[in-house]
């Protein structure tokens, strides 16, 4: 479940830093305007060691908490800390959206903090925006969320970093810090890759993008409804009727083969339906949003099952179906009103997640629908230009990246989505 961002109304009821280049015209309608996208990715220890660092050392491809450089008081508890930081980066257009995505381990009473800063044209400099405070578990720190902090040249919406002015901020620059409780035996924190989507989109509905290569090609993604969870732990976010989210990316991990072990599910009572959702619900809770629908949070939670995962933002199905093609599902945010969205199992959503399994050869697209109330009505063909107007212009065109090393990103291991 999300709340309101901007024009979207986000509720789930009822790698190298290179910027992508934009598509070529032949690929887009002629009417088409420009919607500038970067996503950079520092995650080899050649990447994360062009970031400074005071507390954290690269070993094994991941940064780790080494000697600690500094103590930090947490929710009554004191924490080891070190952190890292990125270089300033520029996506080359002035940003006014920004998601980070990270994964990471935190074993025991550890977990990380993500924040973020920004730079004018005029060369001013933004505070320390908080994205997100992150742990795998619940038993020690609350994975949460600071939305506002809207003291500058930017404020945070849930897990969406926004510029508070028309021009947008030309570079940003990424800290992550790694806590582990002072004088704990276990394992530190570490982190794998953590990386950021900037992004300035228009406003407005779009022209249905020409079918591409995946026409006629639809992925074997096993089916999962979030509504035979209904009932279950309300705590977490309202229910099972709200889990679009993980019901969705549980569905991508379960193509992979790549599900949690059953013993840590072992908490759902026998005879749940999917218990690995209850699960990923419970594991991407935001405490502070009060859901679980934080995007980078559920990222979070796939990447050390499937292997690599973030979020980012894509600028039409054609794109989307290079990642079909490469055999990569998407789970996808879209919003719709009544009769926006035809063959939907719900008449309307504020804010809902699907998966993208695939096309038709007339370039519809194929999902599994997650609000279907069984398993047997998951999977859905929709209209192509209906659902580039539920995608596009209401989430800005956001999909999870959920892959496993079998799985290279479409264009090669450089391509920069």
């Amino acid at each position: 479940m999300r709340k309101p961002l901007l024009s979207l109304l986000a509720t789930c009821v009822t790698l190298p830093a290179l910027a992508v280049a934009a598509p070529a015209s032949s690929d887009v309608p002629h009417r088409a305007v420009a919607r500038p996208i970067a996503h950079t990715q520092w995650d080899t220890a050649a990447e994360l060691r062009r970031g400074s660092s005071r507390g954290v050392a690269v070993a094994h491809q991941r940064l780790v908490l080494d000697a600690p450089a500094a103590h930090r008081t947490y929710a009554g508890r004191q924490y080891d800390a070190g952190r890292w930081v990125s270089p300033w980066t520029s996506p080359g257009f002035g940003l006014t959206q920004l998601v980070s995505s990270w994964s990471a381990t935190t074993p025991g009473d550890s977990w990380i903090e993500v924040a973020v800063r920004g730079r004018a044209a005029d060369g001013s400099r933004s505070s320390w925006d908080v994205l997100g405070r992150w742990t795998s578990g619940d038993a020690f720190t609350r994975r949460t969320t600071v939305s506002g902090q809207s003291d500058d040249l930017a404020s945070v919406n849930v897990d969406t970093w926004v510029a508070s002015q028309p021009a947008g901020l030309t570079s940003y620059r990424l800290r992550v810090a790694l806590m582990r409780r002072t004088g704990a035996t276990s394992a530190g924190p570490s982190v794998d890759a953590i990386g950021a989507m900037a992004s300035r989109l228009p406003a407005g509905p779009v022209t249905a993008s020409r079918p591409g290569v995946a026409r006629g090609v639809v992925l074997h993604v096993p089916r999962y409804s979030q509504m035979v969870h209904r009932g279950h732990y309300p705590r977490w976010g309202g229910g099972g009727e709200a889990w679009c989210s993980p019901t969705s990316t549980s569905m991508v991990l379960g193509y992979y083969g790549a599900l949690p072990a059953a013993s840590t599910y072992a908490w759902v009572p026998s005879g749940h339906t999917d218990p690995w959702v209850d699960e990923a619900a419970r594991s991407t809770y935001d405490a502070a949003y009060q859901g679980t629908g934080n995007w980078p949070f559920n990222t979070a939670y796939a990447a050390p099952l499937a292997g690599h995962a973030f979020v980012t933002r894509l600028r039409s199905l054609r794109e989307a179906e290079l990642f079909v093609a490469a055999g990569i599902p998407l789970v996808a945010s879209i919003s719709f009103g009544s009769g926006e969205l035809s063959g939907a199992p719900i008449s309307a959503s504020n804010g809902h997640l699907v998966v993208i399994v695939g096309f038709r050869a007339n370039g519809d697209v194929v999902v599994n629908d997650p609000a279907a109330p069984t398993r047997a009505g998951v999977r859905r063909t929709y209209d192509r230009g209906q659902f580039e107007n539920a995608w596009l212009p209401r989430s800005g065109g956001l999909v999870y990246v959920i892959r496993d090393d079998a799985h290279p990103l479409p264009g090669g291991a450089h391509t920069n989505w």
